[in-house]
């Protein structure tokens, strides 16, 4: 495992100074779930949520989430973001699987920026269905991917 990098030799929170750093293409992939009650998910998948279209909507809100990491993650560097990607997976009876993947041509990868984009279409994927399912889960967020880099290339396994 590596150094954290955050921290400077004191400890304290730092910036990383990736201005010596090469662009290069990064990309990375990442999921989350959400669990709801079989008769949630027909209503998602029949399009009759009160408030709209509900996968559209998370989409939309994992897009604008990506390219916003950096306002909330403290030590993201803000990113010349070149796509995002958004899937969802309804699975059999009570399951989404969000997965999203995200590019650019930079200096520092896009890991945290593809978590976001699946954590926040997973939170609105629960703020436009609690109004009949409060028992909803958002788990199994995880990087499945990442490319490019010092670092190289990283799969999940298993």
């Amino acid at each position: 495992m590596g150094q954290l990098t955050h921290f400077d030799k004191e400890g304290r929170a730092r910036m990383v100074d990736i201005s010596g750093k090469k662009a290069t293409k990064r990309e990375a992939m990442a999921s989350a779930d959400v669990i709801m009650k079989p008769r949630t998910l027909k209503t998602i998948k029949e399009g009759k949520m009160a408030k709209g279209d509900v996968l559209s909507v998370a989409k939309v809100a994992g897009i604008m989430a990506a390219k916003r990491t950096s306002e909330l993650i403290p030590m993201c560097h803000p990113l010349e973001i070149s796509n995002v990607d958004i899937t969802f997976d309804l699975k059999e009876k009570n399951r989404i699987e969000i997965k999203s993947k995200v590019k650019c041509l930079g200096r520092t990868g896009v890991e945290m920026e593809a978590l976001m984009a699946a954590s926040i279409s997973a939170l609105t994927i629960y703020d436009m269905c609690k109004a009949v399912d409060r028992e909803m889960v958002i788990s199994d967020v995880k990087l499945l991917k990442k490319t490019g880099g010092k670092s190289g290339t990283f799969i999940r396994q298993g």
